[in-house]
Order: C-alpha cells, then sequence, then structure tokens
C-alpha cells in the first residue's frame, strides 16, 4: 500500500490542479473571446517563451481579438511530465515540452534521445521539416496529444560542479541529471555516469546541495537558469539534439474551427521562424557570457563519447525508436 500513495497523491494533485484550472477559465469558455492556457517550465527570459509571445500576439491579431493565448511558464503548473499530464485530462489547453519526457507518452519520440544520431544541424532540420518531422508530430493523436511545431533546443552538453569532462572516463561515479527520459538514462550509465531524473525546476537546488554533480544541457538554459553559478565546466561534447514541441490537446483541437486550426497552426509557424532567429543568436551571446561568469569551455575529443554508446545503438535496432532511428540515419 505504501508503494501507491505517491502514486495516489500525484494524481490527486493534478485532478485538484485541473479543477482549479477550469474554475478560474470556465467563465471565459461561454464568451466571445477563447482563452488557450499554455503551459511551460522555462524562465521568461528564454528564447522560446519570447517566441511563444509573438505567437499570442499573432492569433490575437489575426483572429480579431477572438483568441487569446495564457501562457503559464516557468513551471508555474508543474513539471513537463505533470503539464502533459494535465494536457491529457484537458486542465490546460497547450503545453511546450522536450521531447525526452514526452517519450515515456509517445514512444516513438524517444528517437532524438538517441546519442550522436545526426549528422549535423542541417541533417537535423531536414528530418524534422520533412516526412518524418510530420509523422512524429502526430504519432500521439490517440494520446490526446497532438504536435503543432518543433523548436530549436540547440545540442546537450555536460555541465559539472568538480571537475572537467574531457572523455567519458570523467563521469564515472558521477550523479549526473537527466530528463525524465528512458533513454537520457541510458545513455548516461552506457558513458560510465550516474543518471538521475530531477525536474528542471529543482535542479539548481539539487546541484547547490550536492544531490548531483552536474547535468547535461544547451548553452542557453545554463545561462538563464543560472546553473553556471554552481557549475563551473562545461564540456561541449554535443551528445544529443533533443527539440522541444509545442502540443494541443486533442480535446482543444477538436473544438476549434477549421478557420481557428489555421490560425493557430500560422501563429505557431510563424514563432518556429522568430525562435529559431532568437535561439542562434542567444547561442552565439551565451557562451561569451559562460565564460565572463567564470565558467571553463572545454572542447572534448567526441570519437570516445560517440564509441562509448555504440552498444547502445545496436540495442535499439529492434525498437519503436530503433525503427525512426533508421528512418532518420537514411535521410539525407
Amino acid at each position: 500500500m505504501h508503494f501507491f500513495r505517491p502514486l495516489l497523491f500525484r494524481s490527486f494533485s493534478l485532478l485538484a490542479c485541473a479543477l482549479a484550472l477550469v474554475l478560474m477559465t470556465g467563465c471565459g469558455r461561454q464568451s466571445k473571446t477563447l482563452t488557450l492556457r499554455l503551459a511551460h517550465s522555462l524562465d521568461t527570459s528564454h528564447p522560446v517563451h519570447t517566441a511563444m509571445e509573438h505567437m499570442a500576439a499573432a492569433l490575437e491579431k489575426t483572429s480579431g481579438g477572438t483568441i487569446r493565448i495564457k501562457i503559464y511558464p516557468g513551471g508555474l503548473l508543474g513539471s513537463e511530465r505533470e503539464t502533459i499530464e494535465l494536457l491529457q485530462l484537458g486542465a490546460v489547453d497547450m503545453v511546450k515540452t522536450s521531447t525526452s519526457p514526452l517519450e515515456g507518452f509517445i514512444p516513438g519520440m524517444a528517437v532524438f534521445g538517441i546519442p550522436y544520431l545526426f549528422r549535423d544541424e542541417a541533417h537535423f532540420w531536414n528530418v524534422l521539416e520533412g516526412d518524418i518531422g510530420k509523422q512524429l508530430l502526430a504519432l500521439g493523436i490517440d494520446k490526446k496529444l497532438r504536435g503543432l511545431c518543433y523548436y530549436d533546443a540547440g545540442s546537450r552538453s555536460f555541465y559539472t560542479k568538480d571537475r572537467p569532462i574531457n572523455s567519458p572516463a570523467d563521469l564515472s561515479g558521477l550523479k549526473i541529471r537527466v530528463q525524465n527520459s528512458r533513454t537520457s538514462i541510458l545513455m548516461v550509465e552506457a558513458m560510465g555516469g550516474s543518471a538521475t531524473p530531477i525536474s528542471f525546476g529543482e535542479l539548481y537546488t539539487a546541484l547547490d546541495q550536492g544531490v548531483v554533480d552536474g547535468a547535461e544541457n544547451n548553452p542557453p538554459s545554463l545561462l538563464t537558469s543560472r546553473h553556471y553559478e554552481v557549475c563551473r565546466f562545461y564540456s561541449l561534447d554535443e551528445h544529443t539534439r533533443v527539440p522541444d514541441v509545442l502540443l494541443v490537446g486533442t480535446e482543444t483541437w477538436d473544438r476549434l474551427t477549421e478557420q481557428q486550426r489555421r490560425w493557430l497552426q500560422e501563429a505557431a509557424d510563424e514563432s518556429v521562424r522568430i525562435q529559431r532567429d532568437l535561439w542562434n543568436r542567444k547561442t552565439r551571446e551565451t557562451l561569451d557570457k559562460l565564460v565572463e561568469g567564470g565558467v571553463q569551455i572545454i572542447h572534448p575529443d567526441k570519437q570516445p563519447f560517440q564509441d562509448a554508446v555504440r552498444d547502445l545503438h545496436a540495442s535499439f535496432k529492434k525498437t519503436e525508436s530503433g525503427r525512426w532511428m533508421q528512418a532518420v540515419l537514411d535521410q539525407e
């Protein structure tokens, strides 16, 4: 019975949150203005949040003020996994999440967590903007999750408190925070580290108090989260390219008219262009700011890291994510 108590508490918390959101916005559903509730876990200074603000403004303008988006940033409504569950319950209308926690709901999304899968940035975007990317966005419809677009989240690398990571051997004995993703856990373990899933909102405290010795993320997230205040080494091994995804609940999508759906998709597509431009500029600026903040940037040889995950690649071959992995490898 004790085993089920955390699960029961979590379920009741989600239901309570769902009820509160419905009560807060239920009256607005009957008015001429439709308000869509969007949740995410990022800081308001993050390029993705800025792009979604542009999306909200564009949608309101295009719809003549009949559709608005209310954004709940910074994990206000819970972790990424929790907001995905709220989306399934219909308590929120849209969620921005990394594809890593999403793989627990849509197994095919695990393909993005496979390390060193994409040859370069051009290959990555050819996949996302082509048939493979579109098919992956549609995989969650039967789970009440419809993908609208991808946002650039760059490449992920290790950052640590007490020692630099020059090779996989340097990860030995270190507890590394990962997203709630089986693929991420397997990757860190294949490289010799101890993977520890922790929500992004709790990570600063976990690093500061020594619960974990490091984490892995892209440069802008390392800066905006202020994790660089605790972790002074950033090793650009660039092991994965894990995009963010903007989801809309199928219940919300089904309520929209064809015209409203076009307006929403067009606003989302416009936000992608804005976000990628903001992301590229932010990434260039970020590395300089991290150095100014006292972070040592390491450029390790990537070959030992690639060698360390070779068996991991092979283990995916007969899985759902392995089928998508092969499709990505075949993509020009």
